[in-house]
């Protein structure tokens, strides 16, 4: 396995990752940004305000693209084991 191949898949891995995560990351996001603008409009300063409310939206998210998710996981990892003899040869 030559050291560009081992780049190749690294780089596909964190793509991968990004994508898994970026459902989950955007929500929570979201929904900070609309609580903070909240608070600042308020003058609401309590730091566990927005904690219910993420948890929520992260919960929702990953009900909504968990199996989007997952999908892409399995099929990243199915690739992985179906490469293992180009790799080692």
């Amino acid at each position: 396995m030559t050291a560009d191949r081992v780049i190749d898949l690294s780089q596909q891995a964190l793509y991968i990752i990004a994508l898994i995560a970026s459902p989950m990351l955007l929500s929570a996001l979201a929904i900070g940004l609309i609580i903070g603008m909240f608070q600042a409009a308020t003058s609401i300063n309590e730091q566990t305000l927005s904690f219910i409310p993420k948890l929520a939206v992260l919960l929702f998210s990953i009900l909504i693209a968990g199996p989007w998710m997952l999908s892409l996981l399995v099929n990243f990892t199915r690739r992985l084991y179906l490469d293992i003899p180009g790799l080692i040869g």
